[in-house]
């Protein structure tokens, strides 16, 4: 059998555990059209109303679709969203998840990470971002620093670690797919230090010996530099105001098979690496809601909560 076919299958019926007669919607955009079509055969396959529908595409992360597709979006039982800008950090998918739809979203997914990240183990991958999530909902302070030089303190005292596992079974569940991080929105206006991203940053891609320096103050980003990468990380921030320069999330990556290809969705997963992200932080417990949201990956982070380690150079001493 095809190899994207199947993991089109290990989607529909692992991760989004979809059953017979459910309406399950495909929203694709013309690059990622290929994979949206094959999802759909697999959700037909399944015995699913299947919908398939092709958006424009979007012009930024966090974009909202048109408004006919946000109202189908709360009248369905599953969606899985393939499309080459994500629709993650969007009123609409806000609401449809708030309905009890189950969501995946698949920003930017290829053919080759599908085949590559959906053959895993994601009950292993659960596991360990669901105790990820757990230290980070019981922490006040994560602190985060590498021998590049990103020595950067986060406060998420009050806010709740969540797990991306992949597996959507319940009403309301969302995630990425490919899946595998625990992540948080960590305060407004409280984180303070100094960022090198070294693995990848949405919008550049991947920064082959390259670096982008980010300082911060007060929770917000308000240097960067770093070349030709830099110059354009901060060209495609400014068009949306302050609020893109929000940093909005910090994630630590949980999927064995995840690489660094320069796509954010599988970069912020590998395993040994982390992840924060500038913008909106709305659908993980923040406050902020602007239409971008640009993850950078760092590499061989050391990652402590409270003082305690639980991430030395990449490794994990905890799991």
């Amino acid at each position: 059998m095809d190899q994207l076919k199947i993991a089109a299958e290990i989607a529909l019926s692992d991760c989004m555990a979809v059953k017979e007669g459910e309406r399950v919607l495909i929203i694709t955009d013309e690059p990622a059209r290929k994979i949206g079509y094959v999802l759909w055969e697999a959700a037909k396959d399944l015995g699913a109303q299947a919908i398939l529908t092709e958006i424009m595409t979007p012009k930024s992360n966090g974009e909202e679709p048109p408004e006919p597709v946000a109202e189908l979006m709360k009248l369905v039982d599953v969606i899985l969203i393939p499309t080459s800008k994500s629709l993650s950090h969007t009123d609409s998918r806000r609401a449809a998840s708030k309905a009890g739809v189950r969501i995946a979203t698949l920003p930017g997914i290829t053919e080759d990470m599908m085949i590559r990240t959906l053959n895993a183990d994601y009950k292993e991958i659960a596991k360990k971002s669901d105790k990820l999530a757990e230290i980070i909902s019981q922490g006040s302070n994560v602190r985060i620093t590498t021998e590049k030089g990103t020595d950067i303190n986060l406060v998420v005292k009050g806010r709740e670690g969540h797990s991306d596992t992949g597996l959507n079974h319940n009403p309301g569940d969302f995630s990425n797919l490919p899946a595998g991080e625990a992540y948080v929105a960590p305060m407004e206006g409280k984180s303070e230090g100094f960022i090198v991203f070294d693995g990848s940053m949405a919008g550049v891609g991947k920064l082959c010996g390259e670096v982008i320096n980010v300082k911060v103050e007060e929770g917000f980003a308000t240097e960067i530099t770093g070349g030709a990468a830099g110059e354009k990380l901060y060209s495609i921030m400014e068009p949306f105001g302050k609020l893109a320069f929000n940093l909005a999330e910090l994630g630590i990556g949980t999927h064995d098979k995840a690489q660094i290809t320069g796509d954010v969705l599988e970069d912020e997963k590998a395993i040994g690496t982390v992840h924060i992200a500038f913008g909106d932080n709305k659908s993980m417990g923040g406050t902020i809601r602007v239409a971008s949201h640009l993850d950078g990956v760092i590499m061989e982070p050391t990652v402590s909560v409270d003082g305690e380690t639980i991430m030395e150079k990449g490794k994990f001493l905890i799991l």
